[in-house]
């Protein structure tokens, strides 16, 4: 199916005869009053509630919406709300700091801000005043000072929709921002729907979800993800979806609603790991799907085996906010049976997605081509590539090269074709590859759920390793290394103590100054 307008999304799955339900984990923060269960029909009729809401508020076409919130699915809901109206959604993590903000918010010069008030108290606690950055300023969960209530609003009927013309810009997402200030990526009907979107709802055997299908997203839904995600699947029409917002209290929804596909945050994924026993929640999952981060063998592993089914599968997908997917690789339990190798298949990516992306490894100084075998950075060639950054059109246009969109990312390309991704550039470690330091140890050391391995200029590499409690088996540490490069003295840590996204991925960047490193790496990061 294609899917033709975000505005009318789920207007028009409801129109269709789809009848998917949807159990959240929580109320959504827009109708917290509402419950946990929602039909299509009801999250249609949301819609265009908050549609009237935002055009009370002074919302138009061709004007920008903000939103930052606490991690929900309804960051969709506002956005198809947004879309309705001819406005752009641009998507916000409340995981960004005011001063982040503050930056990004004086780029789009949004028309309206919808959000909360712990995400502008917060600012005002840092000595920023988001209210006076934007025109308008709904308040999701009451009155504030600066800001009317979205309570204020409703009963207020939707204008009819306005229909944007398919390359005007749609969504406004940033990019994870592991190195600093994140991007603000733009994408548009044709890319995000037509291309993104329209091509996951596309019937494959196994991997594409099916009627009788329990779908779980537990992602961050301000994260270009979500929109194209919400619209295939719904195309798609399982019989349930649960939405995960929060990791930490997924439990009891999971185990009610026991999912059959799941596709999650790495992060996610492994705070869910005590949970991968014979009577967890996963017993009858059929498909895991990954998309935003590296994932490492011992948690690929021990969901494979967390289903009772036969020959369940992990899809993995490497991609950016930029392109959508780049390449995909599917994964099994004889896959992964050997534990401890020293270099680890999930390194390997797989191919590009067929009849849409192409790849090539080039030098980084002279953007020649590379042979197979040969280490550069990546470059893609997709229909489906954003259409600008806002208020940074000139870092957007470096990264294009002859047509090639410069991933920023160092792999190799093997004589068959496939892609063994290595490091971003700004990470990169001469004649190494730290994630794959990173599989290695995190599979060879137990009690280690993840691991980040450092290179600076001058120095050995240090790895800083994350545990439950903080603690490290010193003896296993040691056995651990006996075929890898010389590596300095672990710093260990615990989850809470590692600088995070708003996708759970490490900031490389403010780790180095909790691990006292500098900021000094072998990369230029002259493409992130």
């Amino acid at each position: 199916m294609k899917v033709r307008s975000l505005g009318t999304l789920f207007d028009d799955v409801v129109a269709r005869g789809i009848r998917t339900v949807v159990h959240l984990d929580r109320p959504l923060d827009l109708a917290p009053l509402r419950g946990t269960r929602f039909d299509l029909p009801a999250v249609a009729a949301l819609v265009r509630e908050t549609a009237g809401a935002l055009h009370a508020a002074g919302v138009g076409p061709g004007d920008s919406v903000a939103v930052v919130k606490e991690n929900h699915w309804d960051y969709v809901l506002i956005a198809a709300a947004a879309a309705r109206l001819g406005a752009v959604p641009a998507l916000l993590s409340d995981h960004l700091t005011p001063e982040s903000l503050q930056v990004l918010l004086k780029r789009l010069e949004p028309t309206a801000l919808v959000t909360s008030r712990a995400v502008l108290d917060d600012g005002h606690e840092h000595g920023i005043d988001l209210t006076s950055l934007v025109g308008c300023t709904v308040c999701l969960d009451g009155e504030q000072p600066g800001a009317v209530s979205l309570a204020s609003l409703r009963g207020n009927p939707p204008p009819p929709p306005v229909e944007r013309a398919p390359d005007a810009p749609l969504v406004v997402n940033h990019t994870s921002g592991t190195t600093g200030l994140p991007k603000l990526v733009v994408h548009t009907t044709r890319t995000l729907l037509h291309g993104i979107a329209a091509a996951e709802a596309t019937r494959l055997p196994v991997v594409s979800t099916r009627a009788s299908d329990t779908a779980c997203s537990a992602i961050a839904f301000s994260h270009g993800r979500a929109v194209p995600w919400t619209a295939s699947v719904l195309s798609l029409g399982p019989r349930e979806l649960v939405v995960v917002s929060d990791a930490e209290k997924a439990e009891p929804v999971l185990r009610e609603h026991p999912p059959t596909t799941v596709e999650a945050l790495p992060s996610t994924y492994v705070r869910w790991m005590p949970m991968t026993g014979p009577d967890g929640p996963f017993r009858g999952v059929r498909l895991y799907v990954s998309t935003f981060d590296a994932m490492h063998p011992p948690t690929v592993r021990a969901y494979l085996g967390a289903t009772a089914r036969r020959g369940p599968l992990w899809l993995q997908v490497w991609g950016q906010t930029e392109t959508g997917p780049l390449t995909f690789r599917v994964l099994t339990r004889r896959a992964l049976a050997a534990a401890e190798r020293r270099h680890p298949t999930t390194r390997d990516l797989g191919r590009p997605v067929p009849g849409r992306t192409r790849l090539k490894v080039v030098d980084p100084r002279t953007f020649a081509e590379l042979p197979p075998g040969t280490p550069g950075l990546v470059l893609v060639r997709t229909p489906v590539v954003c259409v600008g950054y806002v208020g940074e059109h000139d870092r957007w246009h470096a990264k294009w090269n002859d047509g090639w969109w410069n991933t920023g990312d160092v792999g190799v390309r093997t004589p068959l074709g496939a892609f063994r991704l290595l490091d971003r550039e700004v990470d990169l470690i001469p004649g190494h590859s730290g994630v794959e330091l990173e599989d290695v140890i995190e599979d060879r050391v137990p009690g280690v759920v993840e691991c980040v391995v450092l290179g600076t200029p001058g120095t050995t590499p240090v790895p800083v390793l994350v545990t439950r409690d903080g603690t490290l088996d010193v003896w296993a540490w040691r056995a651990a290394q006996y075929d890898l490069p010389p590596l300095a003295e672990p710093v260990v840590l615990t989850w809470e103590q590692v600088p995070r996204t708003g996708t759970g991925k490490v900031r490389r960047m403010e780790l180095r100054q909790v691990v006292h490193r500098g900021q000094d790496t072998y990369g230029t990061g002259l493409w992130t």
